[in-house]
């Protein structure tokens, strides 16, 4: 309650210093344009600090790795304050790719055989100044999937690839060669690959939205038999029917779904000179929605009958009782690819490997802080915390 207000007086403070000053100059003009202003102020402030600014809810399902979060990421159990002017979900949805900044990184690629015979790219961050890990063979590995249509230049991907480079760890960045969740074959290649190049560094791994799915749906196929160290997980759909149907919403679908559906089908076209031997193009690239890009195209194409098979085999929440290796999930209970119903609180709770946070804001992958948010953000200090817990105390974490 101290803290509560200590904030609440510290922003009134300043709004009444900064209208104050405003009113000198003319601005307002009268006293009683002055004492709207500051009763809204107020008001504003009031509400934000009761019902925006809250501490996240953390579940597990299990004791010890509820513990082990409590003491070695400080932030699980911090008050999360989003950024005053933009707390709403869709507006931090929104503006994180433009008001976030893109630190500047400088790859190296690699193409790797996949089983089918394709290439799968890699961009690596070796990270070969690292003071804290300077031994390239034991230096800690950070894989990372981005989201839907993502790749390794997102401003998410370049804030915890800087992240990473803080740390000492080396990064890699796999942007697979479709957009099925429930398809984990190059995700095994990759980490087999990464496992045969260096033997004794220890890996962990990293997903946003899409990217997370697939990382939970291949823990949960994988069970013990994976290196990797700890996976965290951040905006992941748990239940694909329930995501589509919250993006079908007039306003989401206006805002968000239309714009994903082009996206992909702009993949589609890319690639259309071989597609078209297989498919109707024709039909995929009517589709409104990605429920009927899905229909006409990615259920077709991984040999689902339906594209209700697919969304089932696709929904990570039928696998979690199968993961045996830490996994942290980060959800804000306001994102709308990932409504707060559809959260698996119970589910997580039946496994002991398992561990979710729950935002009360933060929109699909926001979670925005600070006056101007150019920096890091929210999701970004719980990577960087449970990172660095897992590499460096990840033994205690063992047979949980």
């Amino acid at each position: 309650m101290i803290s509560l207000d200590l904030n609440f007086n510290i922003l009134t403070r300043d709004l009444s210093y900064y209208l104050e000053n405003q009113v000198k100059v003319g601005l307002f003009g009268s006293g009683v344009g002055l004492s709207l202003v500051l009763g809204f102020s107020a008001a504003y402030t009031c509400y934000y600090l009761i019902s925006v600014a809250k501490k996240p809810q953390l579940i597990s399902g299990g004791k010890k790795f509820y513990q082990f979060l409590r003491e070695q990421c400080p932030v699980v159990s911090e008050t999360y304050y989003p950024t005053f002017w933009c707390w709403e979900s869709r507006i931090q949805t929104l503006l994180r790719p433009f008001v976030t900044a893109k630190p500047g990184v400088i790859y190296r690629n690699e193409l790797i055989k996949a089983a089918d015979g394709g290439q799968i790219s890699l961009d690596w961050f070796d990270n070969d100044d690292s003071l804290s890990h300077p031994d390239p063979s034991t230096r800690p590995t950070v894989l990372l999937l981005p989201g839907l249509t993502g790749t390794s230049r997102e401003s998410y991907i370049l804030h915890m690839v800087q992240q990473s480079r803080d740390l000492g760890y080396r990064w890699v960045v796999l942007t697979p060669r479709t957009y099925c969740a429930a398809n984990t074959e190059d995700l095994e290649t990759v980490i087999e690959h990464l496992q045969r190049t260096n033997e004794a560094a220890p890996i962990m791994a990293a997903g946003v939205s899409m990217g997370g799915m697939m990382l939970a749906n291949y823990l949960g196929r994988k069970g013990r038999k994976t290196c990797l160290r700890g996976v965290v997980v951040f905006s992941a759909g748990w239940d694909v029917f329930e995501c589509t149907a919250s993006l079908e919403k007039p306003l989401d679908r206006f805002l968000f779904n239309s714009y994903l559906t082009s996206c992909l089908q702009a993949s589609v076209h890319r690639h259309r000179p071989v597609l078209e031997k297989c498919y109707d193009i024709d039909h995929v690239m009517k589709a409104r929605t990605i429920r009927e890009f899905d229909e006409r195209f990615t259920s077709i194409m991984f040999g689902y009958p339906t594209n209700d098979d697919y969304y089932r085999d696709a929904s990570p929440v039928h696998r979690l009782k199968s993961v045996q290796v830490p996994m942290l999930c980060l959800n804000a209970a306001d994102d709308v690819f990932s409504p707060s119903h559809a959260i698996p609180v119970e589910a997580v709770k039946q496994n002991p490997n398992l561990a979710l946070l729950i935002t009360c804001r933060g929109g699909h992958i926001g979670f925005l802080e600070g006056l101007w948010p150019r920096r890091s953000t929210y999701m970004d200090r719980v990577f960087k915390q449970f990172a660095k817990a897992v590499i460096e105390q990840g033994s205690r974490l063992k047979d949980l």
